[in-house]
């Protein structure tokens, strides 16, 4: 869990230093205004080392939260679709940083679904290598 929590610090601060960022047509790679507001879920709460079924339920049911969360968040960016996403470039109303900054939070948050995904994966192998406990 560590693990995940440093290398999400790193991104955020990552992700702020590219904000700092000056692309070739003179544009700052910044979210658009209207899309400052978007707010980025939190990660689910941790499986327990030890987790019974009610805990993997709970877990379950937090994670399809959190990609619901997530995809309001893109709906919000206005990049919810891949198609939506591809379109950016021919918009008139972004420069160049604006379009570099949405692919960043899109990608952003899909690799914080991923690894969320990925650790209640890993919770629910380990939990079956256990005997399902109740």
């Amino acid at each position: 869990m560590k693990k995940v929590i440093i290398t999400s610090l790193v991104l955020m601060v990552s992700t702020a230093t590219m904000a700092q960022d000056v692309m070739d047509d003179g544009s700052k790679v910044v979210l658009p205004l209207e899309t400052q507001q978007c707010d980025l879920p939190n990660a689910p709460p941790p499986i327990p080392e030890e987790a019974v079924k009610d805990d993997m339920l709970k877990a379950h049911k937090n994670l399809k939260s959190f990609q619901a969360e997530l995809l309001t968040y893109r709906t919000c960016l206005g990049v919810e679709t891949p198609e939506k996403l591809d379109g950016l470039g021919s918009r008139d109303d972004l420069s160049k940083g604006n379009v570099q900054a949405l692919f960043n939070a899109y990608n952003y948050s899909v690799d914080m679904e991923e690894r969320v995904a990925e650790m209640f994966n890993e919770a629910l192998r380990a939990w079956k290598a256990a005997g399902s406990p109740s």
